[in-house]
């Protein structure tokens, strides 16, 4: 059953909007950060990432941000292009305003941490007159970025974008993506996050960003409570994620449907997600069944944890179906086809 029409005709398959950043993976491995000296560049971001996801995979993507006005801005909006992603709304900020600075720390494939410079970051400097109506109407659906909320100008400018793409039909897609750097309280997380949850066709997130988001609605904390709050409020797919349990999407239509990890040598703990976002949502947008997009998205996060990038270790969508053909020859199905009611 498909629960969303995607209007086929629009030009792009997907338009994102929020954060561009740049990535510092060790290449010293199995140690703290202060015993790092060596490490990979690479483009990051949740959005972004997911943007190169879709791309390689075939799919036609546009992209709505703010870069820094400098060699950094320079490189990642080059590597989008070279991706064959639209930049034309990728815009410079103009009072030295930096790109995030993202270094993660691999002590072991169980245990790896993110540091963050969130100080002052070009992406919230975004503004309303930053995003075009005629712009949101190429695509047959908007994602936003939950840190996008994180401050103003960029809170007002993803507001604008969830109720444009509202007056012109376009499915919003709601990326939750809590960061912990820049918020100001934990209401004013739920306060954002609400609004555009509310307004969202499709929810992604994890147990814990769910919990923040619905801290003020005196909700129970479980998933099939938060699945019908979200529906009540028109939602059509609520996909919750638990990490190494796996993970569920719930539809409007009272059904769930839970996917397994794929069995992987993870080499990180991070970077998952956002395989799992671009592979979930191109099943969709072309067409495929929820569980099977769950499927692509649980191979595609397993890919990305045994790789040591995220962006640069995007697979396409030969890759993606070859890995679950032979994850499936050794292990069977990942996909619980539960019809049971929520």
């Amino acid at each position: 059953m498909q629960y969303i029409t995607f209007d086929q005709g629009k030009a792009y398959d997907l338009i994102l909007l929020g954060r561009v950043a740049i990535d510092f993976n060790p290449v010293d491995l199995n140690r703290p950060l202060e015993e790092s000296a060596n490490f990979n560049k690479y483009l990051g971001g949740s959005p972004a990432n997911i943007a190169v996801g879709m791309a390689r995979l075939g799919k036609k993507v546009g992209f709505i941000g703010k870069v820094s006005d400098d060699q950094f801005g320079d490189y990642v909006t080059h590597y989008f292009q070279k991706e064959g992603i639209d930049t034309s709304h990728i815009t410079r900020c103009r009072n030295g305003e930096n790109l995030g600075l993202t270094f993660t720390e691999i002590i072991s494939p169980q245990e790896s941490r993110i540091l963050m410079y969130r100080d002052g970051v070009a992406d919230l400097m975004l503004e309303p007159e930053d995003v075009e109506e005629a712009y949101i109407r190429k695509a047959k659906a908007l994602l936003i970025s939950g840190t996008a909320l994180a401050a103003s100008p960029s809170r007002e400018a993803a507001l604008k974008a969830v109720i444009l793409a509202g007056k012109n039909g376009i499915p919003v897609i709601f990326d939750i993506d809590y960061r912990a750097y820049t918020w100001k309280s934990q209401d004013e997380i739920s306060i954002y996050y609400s609004l555009v949850a509310g307004q969202s066709d499709i929810i992604l997130g994890s147990r814990e960003e769910f919990d923040l988001t619905e801290r003020m609605l005196g909700l129970d904390g479980e998933d099939s409570g938060s699945a019908r709050y979200w529906q009540g409020c028109g939602c059509k797919i609520v996909v919750i994620k638990h990490g190494k349990e796996g993970s569920t999407a719930y539809t409007c239509d009272g059904r769930q449907y839970t996917v397994k990890p794929f069995p992987t040598n993870a080499l990180k703990g991070f970077g998952g997600g956002d395989g799992y976002a671009s592979s979930f949502l191109r099943a969709l947008i072309d067409g495929c069944s929820v569980p099977e997009a769950l499927e692509y998205g649980s191979a595609s996060a397993s890919m990305l944890i045994s790789a040591h990038s995220c962006s640069a270790a995007m697979p396409t969508l030969e890759e993606v179906e070859r890995f679950i053909r032979e994850e499936k020859e050794k292990y069977g199905e990942m996909v619980v086809r539960g019809d049971s009611s929520i």
